[in-house]
């Protein structure tokens, strides 16, 4: 697909969500945003220089902005897990160690440790689309851009995949999306671009384009249902449109404070190799009516001896939910998380005007 008259910018630290129909020209854009690709006219600018075609500036380019392709199969080249992982490191020249270090990361962030050493294709497509970032993230990029990153996956692993990138994000690193799901879309980006035809269509804030009934019908695309359900509700005089939720447990905090209803407090409390919890203690947090969770991939290694896998709730949004129920939550994370996810419920807590009580332990 050919690319008219396109020109926008992604802004750094954000996530963005590029929207648009098969055959739109969304694959076609990202592999000019690595160059790959070479426009015919216009330029690409990277933090505002233009993109220099010659292999030594593109090699840089490309530790810095990593593609992850939508069918893994594509990006998956080396026999082993590990073998594949190290590709992209080894070809920078980075000593052994640091191969490693880095091959170890990457596996733990995708959560694919124990398969090291197994077959690539012996893998299941929802593994091979997690070896595909774990290759990616080896580099140590600033910049992920994502070709439908959760397509063909089950909800579990769709939920997995959002997880990873809302802790990269946490981390520092620029993400761009494709997506055909407004769902994961609407409550995922901070910024949405739409491409149709290979023209650029809309580019802005989640509530102007889902207003836009016209465009919706052009592109054949459906407003996210938790955003028709505030809608309506406020049509109805059931509730007021502002704040306008992204996603159900959103939703749900908005209802409190309609209702007046409390919610619970989340007690935060760091992991890593030398505070680890007990199954003892974890025990007692349960018989004490406490929700317990973790966040982040290294808090789910460490922590995968000791919860109970029929109570282990992934992730923030799952403690919420029990929050909201009115249960107290306590969320195990590491270190270098935990001031984002304090920032984040503190966000929530203000936008919906509720209280929400965190503690770090």
């Amino acid at each position: 697909m050919a690319l008219r008259d396109i020109s926008l910018t992604i802004e750094e630290g954000r996530k963005t969500a590029i929207l648009g129909p098969n055959g739109a020209g969304k694959s076609t854009l990202f592999l000019h945003f690595n160059g790959v690709f070479k426009p015919k006219s216009g330029q690409m600018l990277y933090q505002g220089s233009p993109l220099v075609y010659r292999n030594k500036e593109l090699s840089q380019l490309r530790k810095e902005v990593a593609v992850i392709l939508q069918n893994p199969d594509d990006q998956i080249f080396s026999a082993t897990v590990e073998e594949d992982v190290a590709f992209g490191p080894l070809n920078l020249g980075l000593p052994r160690d640091e191969v490693e270090a880095r091959v170890d990361e990457a596996l733990a962030l995708v959560d694919l440790t124990h398969n090291r050493e197994r077959p690539s294709q012996q893998l299941s497509f929802g593994q091979r689309k997690r070896l595909a970032l774990a290759g990616a993230l080896a580099m140590r990029p600033k910049v992920l851009i994502m070709d439908e990153p959760t397509a063909g996956l089950d909800p579990h692993m769709v939920q997995e995949v959002l997880e990873l990138t809302e802790e990269l994000h946490m981390k520092g690193i620029t993400l761009i999306m494709s997506t055909h799901e407004m769902e994961v879309a609407y409550s995922w980006a901070d910024d949405f671009k739409v491409v149709h035809q290979g023209r650029l269509l809309y580019s802005g804030p989640a509530e102007e384009l889902f207003a836009n009934r016209t465009l919706l019908e052009l592109l054949g695309f459906q407003a996210p249902s938790v955003y028709r359900m505030n809608e309506e509700m406020h049509r109805s005089g059931l509730m007021e449109r502002e704040p306008v939720p992204r996603d159900m447990t959103e939703m749900r905090l908005k209802m409190c404070r309609m209702n007046r209803r409390q919610v619970g407090g989340l007690h935060i409390r760091e992991v890593d190799q030398e505070h680890v919890p007990s199954v003892r203690d974890v025990h007692g947090m349960l018989s004490n009516g406490k929700a317990v969770g973790y966040y982040g991939s290294r808090a789910k290694h460490l922590l995968a001896m000791t919860l109970p896998t029929d109570v282990r709730l992934p992730g923030l949004t799952a403690c919420l939910d029990k929050m909201i129920d009115g249960r107290e939550a306590v969320l195990f994370a590491e270190p270098d998380l935990v001031p984002a996810i304090v920032h984040h419920i503190n966000n929530l807590a203000r936008k919906y005007q509720v209280g929400i009580e965190v503690e770090k332990e």
